[in-house]
């Protein structure tokens, strides 16, 4: 499944949502070594998939607003498209759940990671796929 999503290098809290996760497309993306320093907790140059997830999973909880535990399109605040939304939401219910909005992060963590060794370095920050 090809998911062409905006992710912002510094929106993770949001993955975008501070970094790497994705922020609205007109916010202006955070540098690699800033998104690495808002985010590495453990302090070693990278980020991992735990230090995403987590940063994730905080950016879902600030976004989600009517507390029915999932987002919809006006609570991603531009995120993904409508056509990524529907491309990630399996069930096809028009909203993201915890677990399905993660499974995004992590996909997306994973296409940002070529050499495929569980972290990713402001090198692979800055591909295209780390944007």
């Amino acid at each position: 499944m090809t998911m062409v999503f905006r992710i912002s290098t510094a929106a993770a809290a949001l993955f975008l949502a501070a970094p790497m996760m994705a922020q609205p497309a007109a916010a202006k993306p955070a540098g690699a070594s800033k998104v690495i320093a808002m985010v590495d907790t453990d302090n070693d140059g990278t980020i991992d998939l735990k230090e995403v997830l987590a940063v994730a999973g905080a950016t879902f909880d600030k976004l989600e607003k009517d507390a029915d535990g999932t987002l919809d399109a006006k609570e991603l605040k531009g995120r993904l498209s409508k056509a990524n939304l529907k491309a990630a939401d399996p069930d096809a219910d028009g909203t993201l759940d915890k677990k399905e909005y993660l499974a995004v992060v992590e996909s997306l963590f994973k296409a940002a990671d070529p050499d495929n060794d569980g972290t990713l370095d402001a090198k692979e920050l800055k591909s295209k796929a780390g944007k």
